[in-house]
């Protein structure tokens, strides 16, 4: 095709692809006005064509600034950068000015030269700029393809590889930086900067690393994390890797101890953190444990040594030797590493408030460390202002809390508070003392289910339940299946029935949390060789609760002796000073009576003993 424009013949090949066997003939086209060109070409590749032919034009003279200010307009220099830096290029139509030929050696040949975009001088600098942040968003875009397209050579998926990558910013500006370095470099000066990206990506074996990363559970917000913390020294990561192996933490958990060790830990030697772990265990810590205390507070690991120590001496100074510091450390690592020296302090001295010494504070974070994960202004406080409603004084938090410290760990809104059992108010303090680890029990877990069977298979009723449970608060810890049907199930098979099981739960709640064992003998002796009444029992259900060697048999023998017969209670609930004057008391009634019956003065033989009579005479 020929065009002529004024003084100027141009010959233009018809399509950007010449082919000999569709070869068409030329057209010509003469143009004294460059109005009259055809519109064979669309406006914006006619009038860079104009301003071509215009320049050429010209006188051989030195253009003046203003004349090397470049006419192309903005939205036109956007689309030069994108064909210039893209990867893939979007297929241009027969005839464009920038269509791009398969047997150019580069693909880039036929469109201007980059730094014709950017000439510019005074009002146009910001423009500049502009193009040249665009310039490296658009350079940014095709690292990521080049990124991603060696993560599908991994076999990622296309929706994992899109959400890792987005997350992955400052690594691909990392790539995007290395591969624009090793153009300096002999091998790479005529590589394209696909080849210089995909290089520094296959150097860095990031694509195995993340690999065995999400085999080790790691999410991708998890893994592109790592990675950022790496600062392209990916290296680190693997040698913190065989660190952690060697110091024995599971795979599992290798991902979670590098992400929460701080941002410092890939920066650290092995030699500092080796430090760490011989301080560990010379205090107590096995070497077999380092592993599970490092998964469980990997923020030992950002300490300095002399830190780790502060903290170790904080712990010993209460007086825990290294056995007591040892299993509390495995216990709960937190406890070491995951709280200020502030706060621990603090903790501490709340504790002391209520009457506790740095002995007794030690000897109670040794049995209970979580304590120390515990807010005073959220948990303790609230706690203690609760039980001080209820009537609970410092004596009785002080002894709750020896016993049973887990109630101060517990959620007081979740745990403690919905626990309505009936129990009159003025009760509940005693019920809270003596058995403290109630406040720890589920209530539909644990509480609700032991009621409704105390209610429907033990025979205690409504009005009596709030009783039992004031009196024998331990009564809800036992086991439904193994304890208390099988206690429920022997007793009515002695005859008894239920409601006058009921009856004797609610008298002696602890009733149901005896062994079978330890009932079956003594009801044998109560009924074979006292030769007691099935009533007996049933008004003296704390028959049960007594030793049989030593106090039933020791005073049976002394009644029979005496030959006197008293009451299951009279006989039992009393201590031996008081048995024994009862005894002494009743057998100087009856020489009194027998005296009076005589109407002699001949004392009774047995009026004679004045010994202590709780022992028998042999």
């Amino acid at each position: 095709m020929l065009l002529s424009c004024q003084n100027h013949t141009l010959y233009l090949p018809y399509s950007s692809t010449h082919s000999s066997k569709n070869s068409r003939p030329n057209i010509i086209i003469n143009c004294q006005n460059p109005n009259d060109i055809p519109r064979r070409h669309n406006s914006k590749s006619t009038s860079f064509l104009i301003h071509h032919l215009s320049h050429k034009n010209s006188d051989n003279h030195h253009p003046s600034p203003t004349e090397l200010q470049d006419p192309t307009p903005h939205e036109e220099k956007v689309k030069l950068l994108e064909l210039s830096l893209v990867r893939k290029r979007t297929p241009q139509f027969p005839g464009s000015i920038y269509a791009q030929s398969p047997t150019d050696s580069d693909v880039g040949s036929s469109l201007p030269p980059l730094r014709t975009l950017f000439r510019s001088s005074g009002d146009d600098e910001e423009e500049e700029e502009v193009m040249i942040m665009k310039a490296l968003g658009i350079r940014r875009k095709v690292t990521q393809e080049v990124f991603k397209e060696a993560m599908r050579k991994g076999k990622f998926g296309i929706t994992y590889i899109e959400n890792l990558v987005s997350r992955l910013g400052g690594f691909i500006d990392y790539v995007m930086i290395e591969a624009a370095n090793l153009k300096r470099l002999p091998q790479y000066s005529q590589s394209t900067f696909n080849l210089r990206a995909k290089t520094v990506i296959e150097d860095s074996q990031v694509v195995q690393l993340i690999r065995w990363l999400k085999h080790n559970s790691l999410s991708y917000p998890q893994i592109a994390k790592l990675v950022m913390m790496s600062r392209g020294k990916l290296e680190s990561i693997r040698n913190r890797i065989e660190w952690l192996k060697s110091v024995h933490v599971k795979g599992d958990f290798i991902g979670e101890a590098m992400l929460k060790g701080g941002d410092n830990i890939l920066l650290r030697s092995d030699q500092e953190l080796d430090e760490i772990v011989e301080c560990l265990e010379s205090n107590g810590v096995r070497r077999e444990w380092m592993g599970y205390v490092v998964s469980r507070c990997p923020k030992l690991l950002s300490y300095s040594l002399e830190e780790v120590k502060i903290r170790v001496q904080f712990y010993l100074d209460m007086g825990l030797d290294e056995k007591d510091f040892g299993t509390m450390v495995f216990d709960f690592p937190k406890a070491l590493g995951n709280y200020t020296m502030e706060e621990m302090n603090r903790k501490v001295d709340y504790l002391k408030e209520f009457g506790l010494d740095s002995k007794d504070v030690g000897k109670l974070l040794a049995f209970r460390p979580q304590l120390m994960a515990c807010s005073i202004e959220e948990q303790w406080k609230p706690l203690v202002k609760y039980l001080y409603y209820y009537g609970i004084t410092r004596d009785g938090m002080k002894r709750m809390l020896t016993i049973k410290p887990m109630v101060f760990c517990v959620d007081l809104e979740m745990t403690i508070v919905p626990k309505d059992l009936g129990v009159r108010n003025d009760g509940i303090a005693n019920m809270l003392v003596k058995f403290p680890t109630l406040l720890t029990y589920s209530l539909y877990k644990k509480i609700r289910p032991v009621v409704i069977f105390l209610m429907t298979k033990a025979g205690v009723t409504e009005e009596s339940i709030g009783k039992v449970v004031a009196l024998g608060p331990e009564l809800l810890g036992c086991s439904i299946v193994h304890k208390l049907e099988v206690n429920v199930k022997y007793h009515l098979s002695l005859g008894i029935r239920l409601r006058q099981l009921g009856e004797m739960v609610a008298d002696f709640p602890m009733l149901l949390r005896y062994n079978i064992d330890v009932l079956r003998p003594k009801y044998t002796y109560l009924r074979k060789t006292m030769v007691r009444t099935l009533q007996d029992l049933i008004e003296f259900p704390r028959f049960f609760s007594y030793s049989l060697e030593g106090r039933i048999i020791p005073r049976h023998k002394v009644l029979v002796e005496n030959q006197i017969n008293v009451k299951l209670k009279c006989m039992l609930a009393c201590t031996d000073e008081e048995f024994n004057k009862m005894v002494k008391n009743t057998i100087r009634k009856r020489h009194k009576f027998q005296s009076t019956v005589m109407k002699g003065d001949t004392p009774h033989p047995q009026s004679l003993d004045t010994g202590d009579i709780t022992t028998p005479q042999t």
